[in-house]
C-alpha cells in the first residue's frame, strides 16, 4: 500500500482535530481574539449597536436587545448542558463515588474561595467594586479541557478526570452563587408559578413520560417564568436539566440523548457566540495601564495565583494528611499544571462579570469593560502557563494513544 499524501495526513490530522476536546478550547481562542480586534477596528461602531442596539421597548419584552438575548436566552441552552452533565456524574459519573469524588470536590470549594480571597485582598476595599468577588471563581471547562487536549498522552488520565469534575463541581457553585448573590428584586407570584412549573416535570420525571416534548415545552415555559421572577433566567436550564429523567420506563436515556444531542451544538455554537458578544472590548478607552487598575488585576490575580494557590496547596494538604489518594499515575508538577489551567475563567467568568456590574451607563459600561480585560488576561496566562509546565512533563507512553486528541 502506498502512504497517504500530505494533504490526506493534513485532512486527518484536522478531522481528529475537530471532534478532539482541543477544537472547542481552540474555537474560543479564535472567537475571543476575533471580538477584540472587531471591538478596536473601524467596524466597532456596528459592533457595538447590534448587540446594544435596543429591538424595542422593555415594556413590550425584558430581552429587547441582541446582548440580553445571548446571555439570558441562548446561554440557557449552556446552562441546561450543564444542569444534565452534572445530574449525570452524580447519578452514574465519578461524583456517584465517594472516594473519587472527594478530592475535586475539596479542590473546587478552595478553587472558588482562595480567588474570592484574593479578589478581596486587591479589590475589595474599593468603591463599588466588592461585588466583583465571584468573577474569578469559576473554571471554563471547554478552554480548560481544549488545552488538555492539546496535550495528548502529556497528560495522564486521571488528572484528566480530576480536571473535568472540579470544573462540573466549579460549575455547580457558580450557578449558586449567581442565584443567591446575583438575584434581586424578586417577584413572587412569577416565582411561585415557576415553582409549580418546576413540580409538574418532577411529577413527569416520576411517572417515567418518555417523550422529550413535554419537558422542553415546560422548559421554554419555566424559562419565561425565572426571566420575570427576578431570578436571573439561566438558572432555569439547570433547574429544569435535573428534572429530566436519567432512564425512563420504556428504558430510553433520555437525559443522556438530550446530552449527546444538544453538547456540539453548545461548544460550536451557543459558547463561541455568547464569547464573540461578550469578549469584544474596545481597549482604547481604558488607557495602556489598565491591567494594573484595581478591577481587571484582582481579576487577573484571582484566576492565575489564587486557582493554582487553592487547589494544588489543597490537593496537597489532603493527600499528606492521608484524607484522599493522589490521581494515579502522575506527579506532583503535573497537578499543579493542571491546577493552573483551572485558572481559564472565560465563559462564567465573563457571564458573573456582566450580572456583577449591571446598568446602562458609562460607569457600569467601563466597569463591564475592565472585568473583560481582567477574565482574558486572568485566563490566556493560565492557559499559556499551565500547558508550557505540562508540555515539559514526561509524557505517559503506557496509556494508549488517541488518534483524537494530538499532542502538540
Amino acid at each position: 500500500m502506498s502512504e497517504p499524501s500530505t494533504i490526506t495526513k493534513a485532512v486527518r490530522n484536522f478531522t481528529a482535530l475537530f471532534k478532539a476536546d482541543a477544537f472547542a478550547g481552540i474555537l474560543l481562542i479564535l472567537v475571543a481574539l476575533v471580538a477584540m480586534v472587531v471591538a478596536n477596528s473601524g467596524v466597532a461602531p456596528a459592533y457595538f449597536e447590534l448587540f446594544n442596539g435596543y429591538l424595542w421597548s422593555k415594556d413590550t419584552f425584558y430581552l429587547n436587545t441582541i446582548h440580553l438575548w445571548v446571555n439570558d436566552g441562548l446561554m440557557v441552552i449552556f446552562f441546561f448542558v450543564v444542569g444534565l452533565e452534572v445530574k449525570r456524574e452524580i447519578i452514574a459519573g465519578n461524583l456517584s463515588d465517594p472516594k473519587a469524588r472527594n478530592l475535586p470536590i475539596l479542590a473546587a470549594i478552595a478553587g472558588m474561595a482562595a480567588p474570592a480571597a484574593v479578589y478581596f485582598w486587591i479589590a475589595g476595599s474599593e468603591p463599588g467594586l466588592a461585588n466583583g468577588w465571584a468573577i474569578p471563581a469559576a473554571t471554563d471547562i471547554a478552554f480548560a479541557m481544549g488545552v488538555v487536549g492539546l496535550l495528548g498522552t502529556r497528560v495522564p488520565s486521571a488528572l484528566r478526570l480530576f480536571l473535568l469534575t472540579v470544573a462540573i463541581v466549579d460549575d455547580i457553585g457558580a450557578v449558586t452563587i449567581i442565584a443567591i448573590f446575583y438575584t434581586a428584586n424578586l417577584k413572587v407570584m412569577y416565582l411561585v408559578a415557576s415553582l409549580v412549573v418546576l413540580g409538574f416535570m418532577y411529577y413527569l420525571n416520576r411517572k417515567g413520560v418518555s417523550s422529550k416534548i413535554p419537558f422542553i415545552a415546560l422548559t421554554v415555559l419555566l424559562w419565561y417564568l425565572v426571566l420575570y421572577s427576578g431570578v436571573h433566567a439561566t438558572i432555569a436550564g439547570v433547574l429544569a436539566a435535573l428534572m429530566i429523567p436519567f432512564k425512563c420506563k420504556d428504558g430510553s436515556t433520555m437525559l443522556e440523548d438530550m446530552e449527546h444531542s444538544l453538547v456540539p451544538w453548545n461548544a460550536y455554537l451557543v459558547v463561541p457566540i455568547f464569547g464573540f458578544a461578550n469578549a469584544g472590548v474596545n481597549i482604547s478607552g481604558l488607557g495602556m495601564d489598565a491591567l494594573l487598575d484595581p478591577l481587571p488585576l484582582a481579576i487577573a490575580a484571582g484566576l492565575v495565583i489564587g486557582k493554582q494557590v487553592g487547589i494544588f496547596s489543597t490537593v496537597w494538604a489532603a493527600v499528606k494528611v492521608g484524607l484522599v489518594e493522589k490521581p494515579a499515575g502522575c506527579t506532583w508538577v503535573e497537578v499543579w499544571g493542571v491546577s493552573i489551567l483551572c485558572g481559564i475563567g472565560f465563559t462564567m467568568s465573563l457571564f458573573i462579570g456582566e450580572l456583577a456590574f449591571p446598568g446602562s451607563g458609562e460607569a457600569a459600561r467601563m466597569l463591564r469593560d475592565e472585568a473583560k480585560i481582567g477574565v482574558l488576561t486572568g485566563s490566556l496566562i493560565s492557559a499559556v502557563l499551565g500547558y508550557v509546565i505540562l508540555r515539559m512533563t514526561t509524557s505517559h507512553p503506557e496509556q494508549k494513544d488517541d488518534p483524537a486528541s494530538p499532542v502538540v
